[in-house]
Parts: C-alpha cells; structure tokens; sequence
C-alpha cells in the first residue's frame, strides 16, 4: 500500500511514483532525486530503481539512504549538451591532482559528507554522456601550474562536465554492492576521505580508471571484476584533494580480477584484445599522503600491466602484505617497485620512502620483454625490508645483448611508469637502491632465447637469497652485482656457479 507521499510500506520508496518514467528519452534524476529527498525527510530508507532506463543528470545521495538500482534498471549517464549535470564545486588555490580528483559534484551519482551511504542492486549505471577527459577542469583547478605554482591563473567560470559515474568525498560507512558500471567516464568509482567502506561483487567495464580509492581509511574491496584497456583497475590514492596530507590505510584487496581487455568485451564475455591493456592494480602515481597497513591477496591480472607500488610525492608506503597473484598476459613489467622525486602535493616535509614489503605466490605468465620484477630506491634512501616469496615468471624473452649492457636511468622527478624506462638489462629482477632484499624460493624462465641474466643488484646493502631458479642462456651469467653488501645465498646452484660469497 502507498502512502500520499509516495512511500510504499516498509520504507521503500519507488521512483516511478515520483514521476521517473523509465523510458530512456526524459530526465529522471529530478524524480529520482526527489524520491531520495523523501526518504531522508523520514529519517532514511531505500529508494527503489525499477526496470527500464532512466536518462539522468546528477543524482544526489543522502545520510540513511539506500539507493536500489534493481535488476533489469539501467541509469544512463544524460548527454553533455542537456546540461543536467551539477555544477562544479569551487576550488581555490592551486591543485596538485588532476581536475578529475578535484570536482566531484559533476558527476552522475555523488555525495559529500554523509554517513550511512549504500548503493546495491543487480541494475546498470551506464555512462552514456560522461566523458573520459578532463582537461578543463585541469585548467580550472590550477593543476596545470602545479611544477609552478602561479595565484593568477586564469579564473574559469564552474562547468556541468559529468566525468565520473559515482563520487564519494569525506562520507562514513559506506556500502556499494553487486552493480555494474559500463562507461563509468574518468572514474567508475572515486572515492575519497571515505571511512569504514565496502565495495563488493561489483563489475566494472570502463574507458578509464575502475575504482581509485584515495585518502581512505578502512576500506574493503572483494569480489570484484574490472576491466579498464585505457587505465588503471584498481588505483590506490592519497592526493591532496582535501587540501592536507591524509594517508590511505587500513585496506583490504581480495579476491577480484583486473584486466585490460577491449571495453564492453568483459561484459559480453568476447574478452577481445586491446592496443592499451593497462588495467592493474596500483597504488599512487598521487601519492603526498602515503599508504600503511595494506592487505591484498588472491587476485587475477589477464590482458594488462602488472601490480605497481609507487611512492613518488614525499610520503611513506609501510606496511604493505600481497599474496596469491596470477597474472597472465603480463605488459612492460610483473611487479613494479619504486620511489622518486616527483613530490606533487602540499607541505611536503621528507623524502619518499617505502618499507617493510611482503610479497608471495605470484605466478606470472606471458610477460613482457621489458622487464620481470623491478625494485628501484632513491640514492641514499633505498627502499627497505623487501621479501618476495615463491615467484614464478615466465617471460617472453627476446632481450638482446645490448639491453643487457645498458644501464636504466634514475627516475629522479619523472613520471612512474617502467615503459618510460625501456627494456631492463635483466629479464627477471632488477634491484637498484635497495635494503635489505629478500627473495625466497624463485624461478626465471623464458619463451625465447634471452640474452639478459635473470638477475642485477645495484646498491643492495643485505641481499639474502634462497633457493633462486633461473633460467640463462649459453654465455649469460644468471646474475650481475654492483656495490652489494651483505650477500648471503644458499641453495641456489646457479649462483653458486659464479663463486659469489
């Protein structure tokens, strides 16, 4: 039975009796958003999206709200030229993250400071009209001048340029369950100061980043598939859009896949190939507020770049647990380690640092002739306590004897990203900067002769080895050192065939 108001017993409250029609061509989010406005005038309740499709600009959620998106519901993301989505949020000073992580008030479904924030249902929320660039809003934030900061730079009148399927910024208790986004525009999912949140058996099949999970504290993401070809799957943020140094911490990753494939592929089941296969799970390139006490375990990589921990902006990556990867089809590296100097953010008092890294049972298949597994410190803050455990790499070979005599440059300032380094001179692990290295039972092999050694250490002080499997070619040593101290290796036969004490 209905009440006058439109609320139906038990605290539902369907949009179609606040005029939402369903039919794909008329606005509903005013309709949608008055059914939300009920439910938090009675204290909350769940605001129910039927079947049919549901043309929307901004949809604005509410403290005690549950938004059901039910099965056969589609939400569209309205075209640009209707001008439906909310203005952009003011913004003053000079931003040191992009113009997506700084406006959040623009998109198709968001809310700030809430608690109690639920989006479940078997439905869609399909981009349609969102965008993937953001390039004005860079402009407007300032974040062009970032490297230069100028006060003066030109002001911009706020923009409705819906970029991003759902925003989240400084909410509590938080839950989005079981939906599927296709075409989530920059960000299927941006969340950021968000605390004690879930997401969980959620599908993403997008043109940019999946989930980036910034400034956050108690986080849980399980259950997942995301395939994101032209970004990344998974990122792990701290960027200083709350205008303070607040780090990502206290996180849990299970139990979900990460790929690169051709969008729409993941969701039709064609899996087809993509030029970009980027994908992954990563944390940074943002990165001012640091990342601790992360957990990650049981996760797939098909089609796209590999696990990357980035700290380049000033902070500290501590405390950081990974265990049960497979990865398939592995691009330009399997695991990617490293700190730099890039230091964008506010108030940056130190150097970047990372430490105390636990990784095991990874086996990657199909990686790329770039490289296996980099470490790459600072000079002078190597990156510590580093243990990798029961790794396996199968890489495509093909490296030359001219990658192997060549020697990457630092990453000092520049942007993280291994392909902007080129072909290692190692196929397997490259460890520059390091103390403090671990690497416990491990195996190298390769599908076309290689002429790199599966191994160089460069300024490694406590390098301890067990039980190391590599696979060389005639004439290739299975390992090259510079300046490591502190060498200790056992049960490692094709070490000890180069008389290394």
């Amino acid at each position: 039975m209905s009440t006058p108001h439109g609320t139906q017993a038990g605290g539902i409250f369907n949009v179609r009796n606040f005029g939402a029609r369903g039919n794909g061509t008329a606005l509903d989010n005013p309709a949608i958003n008055q059914a939300i406005d009920a439910a938090a005038r009675a204290g909350g309740g769940t605001v129910l999206v039927p079947a049919g499709t549901y043309l929307c600009g901004s949809i604005h959620l509410k403290s005690n709200v549950h938004l059901v998106i039910g099965s056969g519901a589609v939400i569209l993301g309205a075209p640009q030229r209707l001008n439906a989505y909310d203005l952009t949020e003011p913004w003053t000073g000079t931003a040191y993250q992009d113009g997506g992580h700084t406006y959040f008030h623009n998109s198709l479904i968001w809310g700030e400071n809430l608690t109690n924030v639920f989006i479940t249902g078997h439905g869609m929320i399909a981009g349609g009209g969102l965008v993937r660039g953001d390039g004005l809003l860079d402009r407007m934030c300032g974040f062009n001048h970032w490297q230069h900061p100028n006060p003066s730079h030109e002001a911009m009148p706020p923009v409705r340029l819906g970029n991003k399927a759902i925003a989240l910024k400084l909410c509590r208790n938080v839950l989005i369950r079981d939906v599927t986004i296709y075409h989530g525009g920059h960000f299927a999912i941006l969340v950021t100061g968000c605390t004690d949140m879930t997401v969980d058996n959620v599908t993403m099949d997008t043109d940019r980043d999946g989930i980036d999970i910034d400034a956050c504290r108690n986080t849980m993401v399980s259950n997942c598939r995301i395939n994101s070809p032209n970004d990344d799957g998974l990122c792990i943020k701290s960027t200083y859009a709350l205008k303070r140094n607040v780090p990502t911490e206290n996180l849990t990753i299970v139990n979900c896949q990460v790929s690169g494939f051709a969008v729409g592929s993941l969701l039709d089941g064609t899996m087809k190939p993509s030029k970009n296969q980027t994908g992954r799970i990563k944390f940074g390139t943002e990165a001012s507020g640091g990342f601790r006490n992360v957990t990650i375990a049981n996760c797939t990589f098909r089609n796209c770049r590999g696990l990357a921990l980035e700290e380049v902006d000033g902070a500290l990556m501590d405390d950081i647990s990974i265990e049960n990867l497979t990865m398939l089809n592995v691009r330009d590296y399997a695991i990617y380690l490293t700190t730099g100097r890039r230091y964008r953010g506010g108030d940056i008092r130190g150097s970047s640092e990372m430490k105390h890294i636990f990784i095991s049972n990874v086996i990657a298949e199909g990686v790329d002739k770039k490289s296996g597994i980099q470490i790459m410190g600072l000079p002078g803050t190597p990156i510590q306590d580093v243990h990798l455990k029961n790794i396996r790499l199968i890489c495509d070979g093909g490296g030359t004897a001219a990658n192997a005599s060549r020697m990457p440059k630092e990453l000092g300032a520049g942007y993280p990203e291994p392909s902007n380094l080129g072909v290692m001179p190692a196929y397997g692990v490259f460890a520059r900067h390091v103390k403090d290295l671990e690497l416990d039972d491990v195996t190298t092999s390769f599908e076309t002769n290689e002429m790199r050694p599966a191994m160089i250490c460069s300024d490694v002080n406590g390098l301890e080895i067990n039980d190391f499997k590599p696979e060389t070619a005639a004439g290739v040593p299975a390992a090259k050192w510079e300046d490591v101290s502190a060498l200790n290796v056992r049960n490692s036969p094709a070490l000890a065939a180069l008389h290394l004490k």
